[in-house]
């Protein structure tokens, strides 16, 4: 189950943002490292589901949604936020 991880311009931005922001800059590089392999090989397994194609999936310290495209194989990460806390 191989999926293209592609990462919208808004959601790369805001990745920026909480590093710039964070106490654990390793915990948020750590974090937004593991998101492309995990889910170019199973999406569906990862987070819950939402409306949709959208998934919200939690990997401490961040917030990713991203919607899957089962017919082209390709994942698309909308947006990032650091997790309420």
């Amino acid at each position: 189950m191989n999926y293209r991880v592609r990462w919208r311009k808004a959601a790369k931005r805001q990745l920026a943002d909480v590093w710039i922001r964070a106490s654990d800059r390793a915990g948020v590089t750590a974090a937004s490292d593991s998101v492309d392999p995990i889910l170019g090989r199973n999406p569906h397994a990862q987070g819950e589901s939402r409306s949709g194609s959208r998934r919200i999936w939690i990997v401490e310290p961040l917030v990713f949604f991203y919607d899957i495209d089962d017919a082209n194989r390709t994942v698309t990460v909308v947006a990032v936020s650091e997790l309420p806390g």
